[in-house]
């Protein structure tokens, strides 16, 4: 496995692979990896010749400037389970390498960027949609690997995809969960004893809203419901709770047609912002 920090050395050595017929896969992260990303890594493994993984922690995509400084740098630990996972090159470039200049650009994703995620985080979805761009352009792969515990941005790069006629295949791959329930996460690492272990409720909510709605319960009484169940647990901070079509992520009445309803929460829980998602 090699480990490239340069954009120019990046795209030379991956034209010689595509010079040679090789299919490439790439996973874009930001690092502090886990299962979850491993297991987007295998995938990208089993389907191309080549896996590139990127790790960069991208600065136009935070609005807090103290959640990007707190958030985890671990190139080291994270290139120790990259390789045994099949990865064959990591492009770890840094912020003057991707932003010589900081983009005047701006995407506008319309009302996928102004709901649950976008609503909360302003401009967060064009910070993305740039970097992703910018990595897309750079590695030019034939398929792209995104978890969809990140629902919203999965969204929001397949429109940016379709638009844009980005020459790739975007794969949504499920969500890994830990023995408990808690969906994998970078930030869990940030969570002290006493909260990890009652973090597995936001999992377990989900699990409840979608049997309200198998039962023919309509999304404002579910989201009543729930919203009540949080109130009464000062541990959690409910920032948004919503059911939604999940390709549009616009909001429902009830259920949708089989494989087509998201239902989508975001809490904090001991300062840590921990979102999640369940899709059927």
């Amino acid at each position: 496995m090699q480990v490239l920090n340069t954009i120019s050395e990046t795209k030379s050595f991956l034209k010689s692979q595509r010079k040679l017929g090789k299919s490439i896969g790439f996973v874009p992260t930001m690092g502090a990896l886990h299962e979850g990303h491993t297991s987007l890594i295998s995938r990208a493994r089993e389907e191309n010749d080549v896996v590139v993984c990127s790790i960069f922690v991208n600065p136009t995509q935070f609005g807090n400037p103290e959640d990007l400084k707190m958030y985890p740098r671990t190139l080291e630990a994270d290139s120790q389970l990259l390789e045994p996972a099949g990865c064959d090159i990591v492009f770890a470039p840094n912020a003057d390498e991707m932003y010589p200049s900081l983009p005047n650009l701006t995407l506008d994703f319309g009302n996928l960027e102004h709901v649950m995620e976008g609503k909360f985080r302003t401009g967060h979805f064009n910070g993305v949609g740039i970097v992703v761009s910018k990595l897309f352009h750079i590695v030019n792969p034939d398929k792209a690997y995104f978890g969809l515990k990140d629902l919203q941005q999965v969204a929001v790069l397949n429109r940016m995809v379709k638009d844009l006629s980005f020459d790739l295949e975007l794969i949504p791959c499920p969500i890994v969960r830990e023995k408990d329930g808690l969906a994998m996460s970078s930030r869990n690492r940030r969570l002290s004893p006493d909260a990890r272990g009652i973090a597995p409720v936001i999992s377990k909510t989900l699990t409840r809203a979608k049997s309200l709605l198998l039962n023919g319960k309509d999304s404002k009484s579910v989201i009543a419901e729930i919203t009540s169940h949080f109130s009464q647990m000062p541990e959690f901070q409910l920032e948004y709770f919503e059911i939604s079509d999940f390709e549009h992520l616009e909001p429902i009445e009830k259920q949708n047609e089989s494989g087509k309803t998201a239902i989508c929460i975001a809490a904090y829980l001991d300062n840590v912002r921990l979102i999640d998602n369940i899709v059927f």
